[in-house]
């Protein structure tokens, strides 16, 4: 930077990033050997980094402001519940009021000329309309050293071909996670990208030419190109030799997620664009481990944004305890749903496991007082072998106003039996006894956007066309 000007690579240090956020075998010691006293300490002084940029952050002065907060307030993570939460809509909110970008990254804060690099990349919009996303380079290597990190720790390696079917263009997963695996893994890339940027047929071809061991993405279409691979003649275990899966399973069967693809370890990890991996599944995959040397997570009531107590569901609620350069993140509602595991872990890890996650409170459907997340219903009918992997819920009311929930589910056979026999494992499970409709093999995929969508659509609410 002799001639003054900031570029990317020496606007952070990634030897700091990587000692306040530990990585491969240093990362498996210090979970196991850090006490929670000094884990305390460790996320208060990050924290307090970060409450610094915040307060010098329009976005926060106003939002905190309101609330009746002032500087000094906050001196440490015990004071975290005084702060109100914010979500997705105050964002959209701050980019409506201060285009094009809005006033929550925090770039007013630094003095002419000392501005770090911006990268700027948004959601998918699966909830709404797409986000802007911005990240420092500091924050954001440490984003992208925590999803390296939760890779490694679930096992891949240095020999490794990663087959990514996440989303590319404007939206951040595709390039973030791209990152992750070549600047903090040593494993090779392949950006296949949606179905959209390469054609399922011609994934299936490119993970067997190119010998992929491991798929990283979400499970609905990961669970599609198996199918498309057997169509093409092309054996999952045979002829692509996949022996890890890791990605966004929420409720999946992993067994049957498995067996899809001849038998390869599939883990689940959790997070959202905004601030990256918040937790993951280690070797033991029994709960997601909360990353809590870089994120603070809160399970909060849905009704009333105060923490539950462990064991509870409810909110998950987010501080980032790394981006103190762009975008800090104090007390984001993600509105995903989860709650904290009680258990003592198997490995002996320090940091606390979350069950995963468990639906979306603002996609929750209330029918006849009963609450129901759409994306759980899923897992419900694999227990039926009929099934064939593909559904869509949707909330309507008869002539009588009377509430309806309506289950259309993709078969291999279709039936009266078959139906009935879902219905039982619905209303067993949901509380109620949903009408289901059965459907041919492809025939929701208009609907249900899988080969457009990072994440499939999972409800249609009708009741209040």
């Amino acid at each position: 930077m002799s001639d003054g000007h900031r570029t990317y690579f020496n606007s952070a240090d990634f030897g700091r990033i990587e000692q306040d956020h530990p990585i491969g075998e240093a990362f498996t010691r210090f979970v196991t050997t850090i006490s929670r006293d000094e884990l305390r300490a460790r996320q208060n002084r990050l924290f307090l980094r970060c409450v610094d940029l915040a307060w010098r952050t329009p976005f926060y002065r106003r939002l905190w402001g309101a609330a009746g907060a002032a500087p000094g307030d906050i001196s440490s993570l015990d004071d975290l519940v005084r702060l109100p939460s914010f979500d997705k809509q105050d964002i959209m909110d701050s980019i409506a009021g201060h285009p094009p970008f809005g006033d929550f990254a925090g770039l007013e804060s630094y003095p002419a000329g000392e501005r770090p690099p911006v990268i700027l990349h948004t959601t998918s919009g699966t909830t709404g309309n797409p986000q802007v996303l911005l990240f420092g380079p500091k924050s954001r290597e440490a984003q992208n050293l925590l999803l390296g990190r939760l890779y490694r720790f679930q096992g891949l390696r240095p020999d490794d071909v990663v087959h990514s079917v996440y989303g590319h263009g404007l939206i951040n997963g595709g390039h973030y996670v791209r990152e992750a695996v070549t600047h903090w893994t040593s494993a090779l890339f392949l950006s296949a990208g949606t179905g959209v940027e390469t054609r399922s047929e011609r994934q299936v071809e490119i993970m067997r030419d190119f010998r992929a061991t491991t798929i990283v993405g979400f499970a609905d279409y990961i669970k599609k190109l198996a199918n498309v691979a057997r169509e093409r003649g092309i054996e999952p275990g045979r002829d692509i030799r996949i022996r890890m899966i890791s990605g966004h399973l929420g409720r999946e069967d992993k067994e049957q997620l498995s067996r899809s693809w001849g038998g390869p370890l599939c883990f689940d990890w959790y997070g959202v664009g905004d601030t990256g991996a918040i937790a993951g599944e280690g070797p033991d995959r029994d709960g997601l481990y909360v990353m809590e040397d870089a994120q603070h997570l809160e399970v909060c009531d849905i009704d009333t944004g105060k923490p539950v107590a462990d064991g509870a569901e409810g909110d998950m609620v987010v501080t980032c305890l790394y981006k103190d350069d762009v975008y800090p993140i104090i007390r984001f509602n993600t509105h995903d749903v989860t709650r904290f595991r009680t258990d003592a872990s198997k490995i002996g890890a320090v940091f606390r496991r979350i069950e995963g996650f468990l639906g979306r409170s603002d996609n929750m459907v209330k029918i006849r007082g009963i609450n129901i997340f759409p994306q759980a219903v899923g897992p419900m009918l694999e227990e039926h072998p009929a099934f064939a992997g593909e559904f869509i819920c949707k909330a309507r009311r008869d002539a009588s106003g009377r509430e309806e929930f309506i289950v259309v589910a993709e078969t291999r056979e279709s039936s009266a039996a078959v139906a009935a026999a879902m219905q039982e494992v619905l209303k067993r499970r949901l509380g109620i006894a949903p009408v289901v409709e059965l459907a041919e093999v492809g025939a929701l995929a208009p609907l249900t956007q899988t080969e457009l969508r990072q994440k499939p659509i999972r409800l249609i609410d009708e009741r209040f066309k």
